[in-house]
Formats: structure tokens, C-alpha cells, sequence
């Protein structure tokens, strides 16, 4: 989050058709962060005779899940919801959620039938890119025994799991994104979506800016310095801005609305010039900002927009045809088999 960002901002993730199915490369973002707050254990449920981890819950075609990878898969889960709210996974939680376990096994099933289709579309995992990805989420962490803790507080019964739903995730992201290249449309059906779906495209005054952070009038001035020399102002963000959510990006908070910001940087980006360097203080430091443009209340015009569309027709597109894959695949769940007891709340 942009330092500067009222407690109110929030980013809107995207809706690509790969969130439908894929469990996802996001399961073990945040795990770093998984706090160890202790959570209230679930009130036990009736006993259940135990039930043989061979025993087949679903069907994909000719191949079978058994309840003993269901489990595995559950708990990973069960542990991107719990850290998701900023604390560890343990065994005590995963009987709050025995209610959704024939949802979760219904979306591993899906899971399943999208990686045939992947590897019957002859398509396969790099297995650089895997290694290259475990190597990045390493980096969070100062040894193997650090990694391996935060692994086990997000569900993981190790690292070749998480190596697993990594080959998995990144081979049915391949497919998915193969087949949104196979779907156009002419600009007749963007302007019909365009204008039949008109209150998706309304949108209040927004201002696009940049800014460098620093923390002092000292330091506001040798970084003014810098751009009066003409340097790139996304170079001296990089290298002065001591705000982590747009450093990285050269400055650039991208649009926003009124009111979203800190009160003195709200009312630079939407009554000072356009295109000229301003300089605020607010409770954070000294912002050198720039007001890229700004865009009027109303409805968003076609050229803005249409990207956006044909990116919508194509994921709703694609998503009809996996389905519809999926059904010559006869996908078959045994709820009953992973159904258990949902523990009384304390």
C-alpha cells in the first residue's frame, strides 16, 4: 500500500478467467506474514469412524482423487484463508471450514480436469520457472528452517508440495492464457457491450499522479535539484522516494479519487496545475508531485475502456469453453465421502 493512501484506499485485483479454477501462485503469498495469534479450537464434532485415505472422492475421466490428496489439497486451503486474515494454520482450524469441504472438493476436482486438457493440449511446465518461483519465495525468509515453518503455517506438508501446486498452477495458467488468444471481437460487439453495460464504465473524477516521498524540505530540495537538471523523474523516485508502494514504479500512484489520500496531497492532485512540479507537506514527509492528467466524473470513454472489454468477452469466452471441456471430461465428485460434522461455534 502506497504509504501516502488513506486506510480507506484499496486496490481492486483483476478477474482473469485463471482465478475460476487455478488454486494459484497467491496460496503461499503472505505467508511470511502470518501472525501468531492463537486461535479459539473448534468445539469437536460427533466421532466419525476413520475413513481409508485410498478411498475415491472424485473421478476425471479414467483418473481418481483419493480422500488422502483431498486432505492434503484441503488443508492448503484452509491455510490461504486463515493467513489471509493474518494468522498461522494449524490443525485446531480446519474443522470451522468442514462445511465447505464438498465446495473444495467440487474446485479440485475442476482443478484436476483443467491439467488434463492442459496436457492433452500437448502443453508443459518449465521447470526453471517453478525452481525460479520457490527461489523468489526463499528470499522472504533467512534460512531453509524458516522457509520450512512458514510452509507448514500455510497448510503445506512440505516443499514438494508447494513445488507441486506451483507445476500445477503455472501449467493451467499456460492453457488458460493459450486459449484467450484464440477468441477476437469485431469493435461492432465491444460497442455493444460498451453501451448495454454502462454502469460498469460510470466512474467519479479521478487525478493520475507521481510523486517522490522524502522526508524533509532538505532532502525535497536536492531531489528538485536532480529534475531541474532534467533527470528522468522516475530515476530519482527509485532512487529517493522513501515510499515503498511506488518506488518501485518509478513514483506513479496511478488514478484515484477524491478523498482517498491524506488531505494535503488530495488537494494538490485536484486543484493544483497540471504537468507542473508541486511540492506539499503532509504527515508522512515532502511530496514532489506531478499531476499527469484528470479524468471528469461520468462514463469512461470507449478508447479507454475497450482494451478492458475484449479482455472480458475473451475470459467469459474461454470460461464457456472449459466448461464445456470439462463436461466431455465427466467430472464425478463423492461429496459424501469428504462430508463431515461442522463443530459448534464458541
Amino acid at each position: 500500500m502506497n504509504t501516502l493512501l488513506r486506510p480507506s484506499w484499496r486496490s481492486v485485483p483483476g478477474s482473469g478467467l485463471g482465478r475460476t479454477f487455478v488454486l494459484g501462485l497467491a496460496l503461499f503469498a503472505g505467508m511470511a506474514a502470518a501472525q501468531t495469534a492463537p486461535i479459539t479450537p473448534a468445539t469437536p464434532p460427533a466421532s466419525a469412524a476413520p475413513q481409508d485415505p485410498g478411498t475415491v472422492v472424485a473421478r476425471v475421466g479414467s483418473e481418481e482423487i483419493t480422500l488422502g490428496e483431498f486432505e492434503t489439497q484441503f488443508r492448503v486451503y484452509v491455510g490461504r484463508i486463515v493467513n489471509g486474515q493474518g494468522m498461522p494454520f494449524s490443525e485446531s482450524v480446519l474443522p470451522y471450514f468442514n462445511e465447505y469441504r464438498p465446495e473444495i472438493l467440487t474446485q479440485i476436482t475442476r482443478q484436476r480436469g483443467l491439467l488434463q486438457l492442459a496436457r492433452n493440449a500437448g502443453l508443459q511446465t518449465d521447470t526453471a520457472q517453478v525452481e525460479a518461483t520457490i527461489a523468489s519465495n526463499k528470499e522472504d525468509f533467512e534460512n531453509d528452517e524458516q522457509f520450512a515453518e512458514a510452509l507448514g503455517q500455510s497448510g503445506f506438508n512440505g516443499e514438494e508440495q508447494l513445488r507441486q501446486i506451483i507445476t500445477d498452477s503455472l501449467l493451467a495458467n499456460a492453457y488458460l492464457e493459450s486459449l484467450l488468444s484464440k477468441f477476437t471481437f469485431s469493435d461492432a460487439i465491444v460497442n455493444g457491450y460498451y453501451v448495454t453495460h454502462r454502469s460498469d464504465f460510470q466512474r467519479a473524477a479521478q487525478a493520475c499522479v507521481k510523486h517522490i516521498l522524502v522526508a524533509d524540505e532538505a532532502a525535497a530540495k536536492a531531489a528538485k535539484a536532480r529534475l531541474d537538471k532534467q533527470e528522468a523523474f522516475a530515476a530519482v523516485a527509485r532512487d529517493l522516494s522513501q515510499d515503498p508502494g511506488s518506488k518501485n514504479e518509478g513514483g506513479e500512484l496511478g488514478c484515484f479519487e477524491r478523498g482517498v489520500t491524506v488531505p494535503e496531497f488530495d488537494r494538490a492532485s485536484f486543484s493544483g496545475p497540471v504537468g507542473a512540479l508541486q511540492q506539499v507537506k503532509s504527515q508522512f514527509g515532502v511530496h514532489l508531485l506531478i499531476v499527469s492528467s484528470r479524468n471528469d466524473a461520468g462514463m469512461a470513454p470507449l478508447a479507454e475502456v475497450q482494451a478492458d472489454i475484449r479482455k472480458t468477452l475473451a475470459n467469459e469466452a474461454a470460461q464457456k469453453y472449459v466448461n464445456s471441456q470439462l463436461t466431455r471430461l465427466k467430472l464425478q465428485t463423492f461429496a459424501d465421502k469428504v462430508t463431515l460434522p461442522t463443530p459448534e461455534r464458541k
